[in-house]
């Protein structure tokens, strides 16, 4: 039986939530483009697309905070649908961060040392979009467990590859500072993994309730 038939017909939450993983999938796109070109600082993309992408998807966020309390009988339980919210809005909100803290590094940052992290965060990302319609689609326990399983999986592999980089890096002839701002990107990459997982972790829960 479906969420949907279990628990009612109203649409609107489950419409809100994926618009804010689509919206964390469009972080997460904005930032290959600019990773592109992060090596040639004159080429390098303007933040625009980046605070407009966390705004709209703050707007989300806003807005199913309100229809929460205009809304007595709710599709899902509110805390789930507070807590996936959150979860959902912290992915291009950690986004953000890393172009901003890339945006004022002086030189050039290759972009090789991010192109197997970038791999992992679109892979989760997906996941998380692919996670959360299923709870419009039903409680398909089999395939949400299959889709947290990608993302677990791609958070331990983020953990191997930040490890691998910060080796490299400090192996290399980079000076005191280089190593400590590519050491904290590096972070802040995996950080992202993290939030993706998070997110679905809470899919997952909130779909075991009802299996």
């Amino acid at each position: 039986m479906s969420l949907r038939k279990l628990l009612g017909k109203d649409e609107k939450f489950y419409d809100l939530l994926e618009a804010s993983a689509e919206e964390a999938k469009t972080s997460t796109t904005l930032l290959a483009s600019y990773l592109q070109h992060i090596d040639d600082l004159s080429r390098r993309q303007s933040l625009d697309d980046f605070v407009l992408s966390r705004r709209k998807d703050k707007r989300i966020t806003t807005q199913i905070t309100e229809e929460l309390c205009r809304t007595f009988v709710t599709p899902l339980e509110r805390e789930d649908i507070e807590a996936l919210s959150r979860a959902l809005y912290r992915i291009p909100k950690g986004v953000e961060k890393i172009v901003e803290r890339m945006s004022i590094h002086p030189g050039p940052i290759p972009h090789r040392y991010f192109s197997r992290q970038l791999e992992l965060i679109a892979q989760s990302a997906d996941a998380v979009i692919f996670m959360v319609k299923q709870l419009r689609r039903g409680t398909q326990l089999e395939k949400v467990q299959d889709a947290n399983s990608r993302l677990q999986h791609a958070e331990g592999e983020a953990d191997k590859v930040m490890l691998d980089l910060i080796r490299e890096v400090y192996a290399s002839p980079c000076d005191g500072k280089e190593y400590a701002a590519l050491r904290e990107m590096f972070e802040m990459f995996e950080k992202v993994i993290d939030r993706c997982r998070d997110a679905g972790n809470i899919v997952l829960q909130i779909v075991l309730k009802y299996s």
